[in-house]
């Protein structure tokens, strides 16, 4: 994983007074100085101490400390929980990272690694919620599903994309991936981008979300293309080994069957312009195959009259991405890879050196700061994490 990011500086003269009083009960704007040398013990790679300041509150009379850069009323420094965090995201185990600390002259236990990890994803998700409400329309949503394993067992991970800007947009931990799991997830956050479009791969529950909440359903092609093209060169060696028997309600032939493989291989691959009517003709030659008797496996010809209705009912789904292309003018590919590469390096990257998670916060917590810092630009500073 490459996450290119500047890990917080400690700088001891610099201070960082806040504008209001800290205490909840008093909105305070004017201080004066209460105590000017505050010594405090930190742990961190360069300073074993640094001073901090005293201001007392004219309002409410109570006093607070103001600390310098990269420190905060925590032991450990910004610097050294940014260091802990960014070599966790980077492959090294709790323990390993406490090691590494070792091997600099002072001590940092690997809960202290775990903690710093948990406390700067859920950071990490409440940033991401605040970018999310100001954010602009999204126009292109992409959204796919994945499995982890939390105490030894499969979780469902849904993420969700900007698909025109690789910017994940959210990552949840579903109970399942029924239809009405997916609606309750997606179809407010729909709402809230504004999107027009959801791209996704072929499962059924994508589509209902799609038409209910009433944006075009863009189909990942290269899902059904791989799926219609593995049919196919099945479907073809049977029928050079063995012609199936024609059914009595069909006016077909073994060779029909053959070259109709092979015209349903150019639609699917060349996507003409005529593709819906050429798999409306194609289905109606099959239409009347009958469905197999209980218990009994499906011939031929009805798995074709499956497959050819099934492209033909989702032809616009497949072929979306090019009239958007010519008539919006949208770069589109036709594909779900935007939110398979987010899922590749924001959930998986880092899961596949454990052995499993054991929270289901974990796994939002360590996805979504994976997320948050691979969506931003080179040298995003971390400090926005650690802030108190």
């Amino acid at each position: 994983m490459r996450l290119r990011v500047q890990i917080p500086t400690v700088r001891p003269t610099v201070m960082r007074p806040v504008a209001e009083c800290p205490y909840e009960d008093c909105d305070g704007r004017w201080f004066k100085l209460h105590q000017q040398h505050c010594d405090k013990a930190v742990r961190d790679m360069q300073y074993d101490h640094v001073e901090a300041l005293r201001r007392k509150c004219l309002s409410c009379g109570r006093t607070h400390r103001v600390y310098p850069q990269g420190v905060s009323h925590a032991q450990q420094t910004d610097r050294v929980k940014g260091l802990s965090t960014l070599l966790y995201l980077l492959g090294i185990s709790y323990r390993g990272v406490e090691d590494v600390f070792a091997a600099m002259g002072f001590y940092v236990s690997h809960a202290t690694v775990w903690r710093n990890v948990q406390a700067a994803g859920e950071k990490a998700r409440q940033l991401r919620q605040a970018w999310l409400a100001r954010s602009g329309g999204v126009r292109v949503v992409g959204g796919d599903l994945t499995y982890v394993r939390c105490k030894g067992q499969e979780v469902v991970v849904g993420l969700v994309v900007d698909a025109q800007q690789d910017i994940t947009l959210d990552i949840k931990v579903l109970d399942n991936q029924e239809t009405e799991t997916l609606k309750a997830w997606l179809l407010p956050l729909l709402e809230l981008v504004g999107a027009e479009n959801l791209s996704t791969d072929d499962a059924d529950g994508f589509k209902e979300v799609a038409d209910t909440a009433g944006v075009n359903h863009l189909v990942c092609r290269r899902h059904v293309s791989l799926n219609v093209l593995s049919f196919i060169a099945k479907a073809a060696e049977q029928v050079l080994k063995k012609p199936p028997a024609v059914p009595p309600e069909l006016d077909v032939t073994p060779e029909q069957l053959l070259a109709d493989l092979e015209t349903l291989e150019w639609i699917v691959l060349g996507q003409p312009s005529h593709g819906a009517r050429l798999l409306k003709e194609m289905y109606l030659r099959y239409a009347s195959a009958s469905p197999p008797q209980r218990g009994k496996r499906a011939t031929l010809w009805y798995r074709m009259r499956n497959r050819v209705l099934h492209l033909w009912d989702h032809w616009h789904r497949l072929t979306g991405y090019l009239i958007l292309k010519h008539d919006q003018g949208l770069e589109l590919d036709g594909t779900n890879n935007s939110t398979e590469r987010a899922i590749g390096w924001s959930v998986k990257e880092r899961y596949r050196t454990m052995r499993g998670y054991k929270r289901i916060t974990s796994i939002l917590n360590v996805t979504a700061l994976t997320a948050w810092l691979r969506d931003q630009s080179p040298g995003y500073d971390m400090s926005p994490i650690f802030a108190a």
